[in-house]
């Protein structure tokens, strides 16, 4: 794809992203589907709290109607609540602003089919060619323009469907959410308060210049902080479109993605209620989570990084728990996508129903120290399958006699091979690291 990856459109506003692009997406998502029905098209969007992504909404839904198509703004919103209203309303496709938890100048466009999952890559290299130039589209005349609806109420049914999940009350118990002054910042506050819990918010007063700026799922420290000085039971931080979630324990320590895994896995097969009886995490995942796993007779199978590719492999395979480390974690008997928010109501379920504290029940885990390296080097394809280099990772895991490992991989948008070792003390990462990376050393850059 030349514009869209794994994860959307996405890019510096107005340089590697701008209005011109967003328009044309409108254009063709709006005659793409309208040309497939005898009716109009009908759009919904969603965007988060950057100050372009009020202009792309705007350019995107001129491009929409222009085309023919009614477009539906449900303005600002989590992405997974675009997914989940796309599904619910019957939309025929969704669309979502957000750069995630990238700074504030960076934006992206985000495509979701009929079915809420992300759009087929052959639909968006159409769209791709159009952008190129390479067709022409018709304009819509008189009554086939299409319209704009305030959508708001789709917005409230998301609220309502997140509430209506849990089958629990939340009273008395003082829960910590870092909004990352983002999409969560209207959205997860009324879902806990409405389940009657104590909550204590921050980050939640977005200007268009804040979002993820020192708080959210990538900059955990100030919740760490609340959740210790507010002597709070447990906190949870989203990211700027609120896909993610990773927690802290009510003595302020961070639970990671793999973390979120272990317990809700533990949990889910205790009650039956784990498909397959199999986790699916990514080979990115922590090795202290696979020993865990395995101490706990729970079974898993690792995918390439990547929320798609775990959900993939969920959907293939008919798994109901899968996630990174980074903290997409996703329910696939309830939802297509990861959902932060989501995946804190289930994280409490857990602590109600076991009765337990957070570090109680990620106790059995120990995280492994990682070192990952990056080498810069000429041919990603030629480092990876050089013999000296395999015969490297061999020796390495050899020097550290299972009780560790070392993954090599290629980055898959730059020149680098990423080197990760994980082993019981940072010494034998970097040693175990070294030996990788001396065979590295003929192939870089």
């Amino acid at each position: 794809m030349k514009y869209f990856g794994t994860d959307g459109f996405r890019g510096r506003a107005n340089e590697g992203l701008d209005v011109e692009h967003a328009f044309k997406i409108g254009r063709f998502v709006g005659w793409y589907y309208g040309a497939r029905q005898e009716r109009k098209a009908r759009i919904v969007i969603g965007k988060d709290t950057r100050r372009s992504s009020y202009m792309f909404e705007s350019a995107l839904v001129s491009g929409l109607v222009a085309s023919g198509a009614d477009a539906y703004m449900l303005h600002v919103i989590p992405t997974p609540g675009v997914s989940y209203e796309t599904v619910d309303g019957c939309f025929d496709c969704g669309i979502m602003i957000t750069a995630s938890h990238n700074p504030y100048t960076d934006n992206g466009i985000k495509l979701v089919n009929g079915e809420g999952f992300k759009m087929e890559e052959e639909v968006l290299g159409q769209v791709e060619d159009y952008i190129d130039g390479k067709v022409e589209l018709p304009l819509a005349t008189g009554e086939a323009i299409g319209q704009t609806v305030d959508y708001m109420q789709g917005r409230n049914r998301y609220i309502a469907h997140l509430i209506s999940s849990a089958n629990f009350s939340l009273q008395g118990v003082k829960v910590g959410l870092d909004c990352a002054n983002g999409a969560a910042s209207s959205v997860a506050k009324p879902v806990f308060d409405a389940l009657g819990a104590d909550v204590r918010v921050i980050n939640n007063a977005p200007n268009g210049f804040n979002i993820n700026v020192n708080c959210g799922s990538t900059h955990l420290e100030a919740l760490q902080r609340h959740v210790v000085e507010q002597g709070l039971d447990v906190g949870f931080a989203y990211d700027g479109d609120a896909d993610r979630c990773l927690a802290v324990d009510e003595r302020g320590r961070v639970v990671d993605g793999d973390l979120i895994l272990y317990v809700c896995g533990k949990y889910l097969s205790k009650h039956g209620r784990l498909a397959g009886g199999t986790v699916v995490p990514t080979v990115m995942s922590n090795f202290g989570l696979f020993r865990a796993l395995d101490e706990a007779s729970l079974s898993y199978e690792t995918t390439a990084v990547g929320d798609k590719n775990v959900y993939a492999c969920m959907r293939e395979n008919g798994y109901s728990l899968g996630g990174e480390q980074s903290g997409h974690i996703i329910f696939g008997d309830i939802e297509r996508t990861g959902d932060g928010i989501m995946t804190s109501l289930r994280m409490m379920e857990v602590i109600r129903a076991e009765r337990e504290t957070l570090s109680q029940l990620t106790c059995p885990v120990r995280l492994y120290p990682q070192l990952l390296v990056n080498v810069r080097v000429r041919d990603k394809e030629e480092a990876m399958e050089a013999p000296e280099v395999k015969a490297a990772v061999v020796e390495a895991e050899r020097f550290l006699g299972g009780n560790g490992r070392v993954l090599v991989r290629a980055s898959g948008t730059e020149p680098l091979v990423r080197v990760l070792a994980e082993a019981p003390e940072d010494e034998l990462c970097r040693r175990a690291d070294g030996m990788v990376l001396a065979a590295l050393e003929p192939y870089k850059a």
